[in-house]
């Protein structure tokens, strides 16, 4: 069992910055794959961005390349994401995702935490 606690969403401006974390327990925590998604008002839930637990390997969504960096901490079993020059779109919930397989964590993953909301006004 893995348990996700996100934090640090909040109210920002458009082109303005926050960073979410993503603290992690549990078994074998630093051996799955990470990632963030966001379901924003009206919307499904979407994948934002993964990160492999071995080689550090990442992936974004097409929207968020270039001002979303996702990093980790094996040592603190943490996530981040770091989103930069955010919009108005951005603005969902966040969830912090743990997956088995680099497969999983970007489509299926095993575990979610219980999500934050992020908003960005225009």
């Amino acid at each position: 069992q893995v348990q996700l606690v996100e934090s640090g969403g909040g109210l920002v401006q458009a082109g303005g910055s926050l960073r979410l974390s993503c603290a992690a327990s549990g078994r074998t925590v630093s051996s799955y794959h990470m990632g963030w998604f966001r379901q924003g008002p009206g919307k499904e839930r979407e994948f934002v961005a993964g990160i492999a637990w071995s080689d550090n390997n990442t992936d974004y969504a097409d929207s968020v390349k270039g001002r979303f960096t996702i990093s980790r901490d094996n040592a603190k079993s943490t996530v981040y994401l770091q989103m930069n020059s955010l919009k108005p779109e951005d603005t969902a919930v966040y969830y912090c995702a743990a997956g088995r397989t680099w497969r999983s964590v970007r489509g299926a993953p095993n575990y979610w935490g219980q999500g934050i909301q992020v908003t960005v006004s225009s």
